[in-house]
Order: structure tokens, then sequence, then C-alpha cells
């Protein structure tokens, strides 16, 4: 019974586990300014009295504004068009639909975070493509008889560990950058009192996603590190 389950996980789930992860990871990096402009972003700032003073956001309309890895969406009312930036690597957010009193806190990571990031997404498709292989090779004939090779099996467990690695440090980088900024902005907005800007920023689901998705993205990676050591064990 372990055996069939043993099997199972490393034939069916971790490869299910492996595309998941990947896909998580791919909306939580294009959102919103590519995909899913006000249902997943990284921050979101939006109209609120929890800070001035009353216990409900109930009735409250303003401007919103979506944060992303790659740039940011944004909306003057709950009615209105959304209009995004372009992406890029280095976004620069359009806060233009807050109020002038607004604090002026919210800016994107450094270039190298979402540049890393993508990196970090190649290692991880690329990965994602060879573990699956490796996983179904006795099941693809004489074509599956290369991904057998001790080579293959390493340079998977590696581009494997490389894409975890590069991903989940870029992601905890750009939380704590964007949890400070968020910090800061609602404590601007407490200071001024009932005069403040109605407004709220909350860091969003985009991260949710992301732990989600590398704790599913660990699965595959420590079952490819497993079988690179039992083969190493059965050479020595």
């Amino acid at each position: 019974m372990i055996a069939g389950v043993s099997k199972a996980i490393n034939l069916y789930l971790a490869p299910l586990l492996s595309l998941t992860s990947l896909i998580l990871i791919v909306f939580a990096y294009l959102a919103p300014t590519i995909i899913l402009p006000t249902q997943v972003a990284l921050v979101i700032v939006s109209p609120s009295l929890e800070l001035t003073g009353a216990h409900s956001s109930q009735g409250v309309d303003g401007p919103s504004v979506f944060l992303g890895a790659l740039g940011s969406c944004a909306r003057p009312n709950h009615d209105s068009a959304v209009t995004c930036t372009p992406p890029t690597v280095s976004p620069k957010y359009d806060l233009s639909v807050l109020p002038s009193n607004a604090p002026d806190l919210l800016s994107a990571p450094t270039a190298t975070t979402p540049a890393f990031i993508a990196v970090s997404l190649a290692f991880t498709a690329i990965f994602s493509i060879m573990f699956t292989m490796t996983s179904f090779r006795g099941k693809m004939g004489k074509f599956g008889n290369g991904f057998d090779r001790p080579g293959v099996q390493r340079a998977t467990a590696w581009i494997g560990l490389l894409g975890f690695l590069i991903g989940i440090t870029s992601f905890l980088i750009t939380r704590m950058w964007f949890g400070k900024a968020v910090e800061d902005f609602n404590d601007d907005i407490l200071k001024e009192g009932s005069g403040a800007p109605k407004l709220i920023a909350a860091t969003s689901n985009g991260f949710i996603m992301v732990w989600v998705a590398y704790a599913f993205y660990a699965v595959p990676v420590v079952c490819s590190l497993a079988k690179l050591h039992v083969t190493a064990g059965g050479k020595a």
C-alpha cells in the first residue's frame, strides 16, 4: 500500500502540483497589468473609513489602485473603467487617481526583483516540463529512455531547486518591501485624522497565491532531489 501511495505521488500528484504552482506564480506575476486587473494584485489601495474614525467601509466609494510586480491598474470609483500602466520590470505606479493629500509612499521594488522573478519563472517552466517527462518516461517507450539518464535527472533537480530558491527569495523581498510601504501609508492616514483621505492600503491575494504556489512547488522539487539521492546512493 505504501509503495502504491509513493508511486501515485511521484507519478501523478507531483507533476500536477508542479503545473499548478507554475500557473499560480504566472498569475501572481502578470496581474494586474496583463491579466485579472481587479481580481489579483500584490497590494490594493481601496476606499475605506476604517482609518478615519469609523468601523465600516460600507457605502464608501472612491479611487482604487491595484499594484503588481509589473505595474499598476487604477479606477477613480467603483463604476469606472480600469486603466493600467504598460507592464515592465521597472514599473512606475500610476497613483494619479488618489487624492492630492494621499501619502506618496507606494513605489515599486528595484528592477532586479521582477527580473529575478522572471528568471525563476523560466526555471520553473523548464523544471515542470522536465519533471513531468522524467515521471512518465516509463510510458513513453523509446523516447522516454533519454530521460532516464543520470545527467537529465541531475539537471532536472538543479533547475527545480534554483527556480524555487530564486523565486521564493524574490517574492519574500517584494513582500517585505510592500509590507513596509503599506504600514507607512496607513500610519500617515491615521496621523492626518478626520481630514485624511478615506483610503486604506493592504497586501492582497497575489501573495497568498504565491505562498500556496511555492508550497505546491516544494513537493516535486523534493521528489526530484530524492530521486537524485537514490540514484547517487545506488552508484556508491
